[in-house]
């Protein structure tokens, strides 16, 4: 189930959860990982924004649609929702996928490799 912890402007999301509103035009996935670690697999048509290069790209994302931010480990994600939060993004439509891409992959979910979407 979604959580959200008091304090931080986005709301928690495990893989399964995530995978579930992966394809709905709603939802837009954001891959703020290195590009190395990108092309070894992520979430299929996901938007690729390095955390480093957020602020710099922040008007590249939609501010009308969910934007569930992946990155290996939580970590960078979270820094990710907290970034857009401050850019003025509606905290109600940020999201952290907690568990990474590592679990995305093994669990099935639709990814893609190299530098396609």
């Amino acid at each position: 189930m979604p959580k959200q912890i008091p304090g931080e402007p986005y709301t928690r999301l495990t893989i399964d959860e995530a995978a579930e509103l992966h394809g709905s035009d709603d939802h837009v996935f954001v891959d703020v990982r290195r590009m190395d670690e990108y092309v070894d697999g992520h979430v299929q048509n996901a938007v690729f924004i390095t955390v480093d290069d957020l602020l710099a790209r922040i008007d590249e994302l939609p501010q009308d649609k969910n934007l569930l931010f992946i990155c290996a480990a939580g970590v960078r994600s979270g820094l990710a929702c907290e970034m857009a939060a401050a850019m003025g993004y509606d905290t109600d439509l940020l999201y952290n996928i907690e568990d990474g891409t590592g679990p995305w992959i093994e669990k099935g979910y639709p990814t893609s490799y190299g530098s396609e979407a």
